[in-house]
């Protein structure tokens, strides 16, 4: 049997932290995605997603900040958003589903609760996965980032695809459980059952304790 294993503890040395899409357009009532609805609209179609958002992941995501940001470790945000202001760099599947963020937009910006610090990185992405349409695996390397912790939105789509490539380059990746979220806890919980070959799955409180002790 192989003695190698994904149960790794962090080293603070060669860890990073990636919030991948809280963000005003996908995060933010009034954001692009959920602009068009009225609130009693919203709270009929997203009320499990804001509140999840509001309740555990934003939360969540503070607290992992506070955390890395005393030890220090890296902290970086993916954004969805655009090269240009009309969207031609996108991928075609974002073409075709109509996410457009155009360049230096208000819905770009990470969401104000969780805001990075002024020297923290900040990566506009084109696509679900991260590492598919930015310069992050460089990025990493050059910060010697060997095991990254991984959390954000939505848990199915662009969180799922970051721990799989991230997990195929080589990463020891650790996946927050309860600081992502997707449209459904039906979702969520099949999304988590379906990477867990690929990550570490810890809650927010497991990893504090872990980076205490």
């Amino acid at each position: 049997m192989s003695e190698l294993s994904r149960e790794v503890p962090l080293r603070p040395e060669q860890s990073a932290l990636l919030i991948i899409d809280v963000q005003n357009f996908s995060a933010h009532p009034e954001g692009g995605e959920f602009g068009h609805l009225s609130p009693a609209e919203r709270q009929a179609q997203e009320g499990f997603y804001f509140g999840q958002l509001e309740g555990a992941v934003l939360p969540n995501i503070r607290r992992l900040q506070q955390a890395f940001r005393a030890v220090p470790m890296e902290i970086l945000y993916a954004v969805i958003q655009s090269l240009t202001k009309d969207g031609r760099d996108r991928s075609l599947d974002y073409k075709i589903s109509g996410f457009h963020v155009p360049r230096g937009s208000w819905d770009g910006q990470v969401l104000d609760a969780i805001a990075p610090a002024d020297d923290e990185i900040v990566l506009p992405k084109t696509s679900s996965d991260v590492f598919s349409s930015t310069n992050i695996h460089y990025v990493l390397g050059n910060l010697g980032v060997r095991q990254l912790v991984i959390c954000g939105l939505v848990t199915d789509q662009c969180v799922e695809s970051a721990v799989r490539h991230a997990c195929d380059l080589g990463y020891l990746v650790t996946l927050v459980t309860d600081a992502c979220t997707t449209h459904s806890q039906e979702r969520h919980d099949a999304s988590l059952r379906a990477i867990r070959g690929y990550c570490r799955q810890r809650s927010t409180q497991e990893l504090l304790e872990e980076l205490r002790a």
